[in-house]
């Protein structure tokens, strides 16, 4: 059964796509990641939301955390590692138009 903490968080199938993708894993180089899916769901709970970090709950762990993981990921071209992989292998159940 999943983690979720939030009815938005990400599903039990789109985290087994994502999990292989992201740094941390074991066995890898460097440590172990804590906890990828709570780190990635605290994300996207900013995309959608469009609040500043300062408003991210605090199940989601600590804002300043998660903002300086998440600006390390920017720096180091892993969020553009993750989408060039994802863009490979589309899920247009998600796919939206619009026209305007």
């Amino acid at each position: 059964m999943s983690k979720w903490i939030h009815r938005h968080d990400i599903s039990d199938k789109v985290w087994s796509i994502l999990s292989p993708l992201l740094p941390g894993q074991q066995g890898g180089w460097g440590a172990v990641a804590k906890d990828n899916r709570l780190f990635i769901n605290a994300v996207f709970w900013i995309l959608r939301t469009g609040s500043p970090w300062r408003d991210l709950p605090s199940s989601y762990g600590d804002w300043k955390n998660t903002h300086r993981r998440f600006s390390r990921w920017r720096d180091n071209g892993i969020w553009e590692r993750i989408l060039e992989r994802l863009i490979n292998n589309p899920d247009f159940k998600w796919l939206m138009i619009d026209s305007t």
